[in-house]
């Protein structure tokens, strides 16, 4: 019969594969039922990976989310409120406006550069305080705290 050894180990939540060796004795009349085994845990181990991957994935969004609360409170939430309502007539709403829910580098680049010197209509409502650019904002940030506003607010 075949032999099958897997060495696994867990560092900082990620699935890596310290040794992978597999011993097979290849008997006449085996043979077929090694490689079918082997095929059987390659799957199983994928599986396996895929698995860890996806609560890897969940857990860097819901740090991603965290880190985006932080950073609407601290750039955010005195113009568009703690609920995401905004100001009447002054400041927009983030709850469900097309602006937040739609075109994804147009919102980027509204938070890059501003929205400009001039009232601005969202969604047939003008807004008259003009939003400041946030170029100081990394990447990363700008990533973060805006999938907090559309998984917030949306």
């Amino acid at each position: 019969m075949g032999d099958l050894y897997i060495e696994l180990f867990t560092r900082n939540n990620f699935l890596s594969i310290n040794s992978f060796y597999t011993r097979l004795k290849m008997i006449k009349g085996i043979f077929k039922k090694s490689v079918l085994a082997c095929t059987l845990v390659m799957l199983s181990f994928t599986s396996l990976l895929a698995q860890n991957a996806k609560s890897s994935n969940a857990a860097a969004f819901k740090t991603s989310i965290q880190k985006g609360e932080i950073l609407y409170k601290q750039y955010c939430l005195t113009c568009h409120q703690p609920d995401g309502g905004g100001v009447p007539n002054m400041n927009p709403p983030l709850i469900n406006t097309s602006y937040v829910t739609g075109d994804k580098k147009k919102i980027v680049t509204w938070v890059l550069k501003g929205s400009g010197d001039t009232k601005v209509n969202i969604d047939g409502k003008v807004y008259s305080n003009n939003m400041t650019s946030q170029k100081d904002l990394k990447d990363d940030e700008i990533d973060c705290v805006l999938t907090y506003i559309r998984k917030s607010f949306c």
